[in-house]
């Protein structure tokens, strides 16, 4: 870890990677005992070769220690919020006040110079029911002119609380088949459903088209 960190939270991302933000660099969790607010995020690429797989992000200016939270958002962004390191809330007159804003953090795959890059899904639409060993067709476009490193995956929407968030899960699909160009900027690609709860317990799945690490905004699947 390039940072200490304690009471940190930990998020999955579309494209496999993960999220570790928020923290102190020393102390306890809760009642007044966290001090030096980690405020830099740090990227961790689980595929990158040893010694170059975590990544400091650009940091935030707000302390977000015990009972702060970060919950992946369907656009690929992370909603940061909480702090409150107290028995109750409290505003004034202690170090690290109860900190109710909210904040969206952006990973680098959102920078707008790759756009080009980016897929969007096209079809099925959101809210799209399934089920288990099922093949489905995704249809998605792209506007750079070659295409390469694109995998469809599946992320669990998690319940964070104390630095913990239970459910977490993301999966990557199998691709049946191969990637069908059907225009100068539109593909299918035919992939299968998860075969089993025991790899994918029944309930709603955030979907994403990655292509080159850069994923789409996610569409609604709820496996049955």
């Amino acid at each position: 870890m390039p940072l200490a960190r304690v009471m940190g939270d930990m998020v999955l991302l579309p494209n496999g990677n993960v999220l570790i933000i928020n923290g102190a660099g020393s102390g306890t969790a809760g009642w007044e005992y966290g001090r030096d607010p980690v405020l830099s995020p740090v990227i961790y690429r689980p595929d990158s070769p040893f010694g170059l797989r975590f990544e400091v992000q650009n940091p935030s200016t707000i302390p977000r220690l015990y009972h702060s939270t970060a919950v992946l958002l369907r656009d690929g962004r992370v909603l940061v919020g909480g702090s409150n390191p107290h028995v109750s809330y409290n505003f004034t007159n202690v170090i690290y006040p109860t900190e109710l804003s909210l904040e969206a953090f952006s990973p680098s795959y959102l920078d707008p110079k790759n756009v080009n890059l980016r897929p969007k899904i096209i079809s099925p639409a959101s809210q799209l029911k399934v089920w288990y060993g099922q093949k489905v067709a995704v249809r998605f476009s792209v506007l750079a002119a070659k295409l390469s490193a694109v995998s469809v995956t599946m992320v669990a929407p998690s319940f964070t609380t104390h630095s913990f968030s239970m459910n977490q899960r993301l999966l990557v699909l199998d691709v049946v088949g191969r990637l069908v160009r059907l225009s100068m900027s539109t593909y299918e690609v035919e992939v299968m459903t998860p075969s089993t709860g025991v790899i994918a317990p029944a309930g709603y799945y955030l979907l994403y088209v990655v292509h080159q690490e850069i994923p789409s905004d996610g569409i609604w699947v709820q496996i049955q």
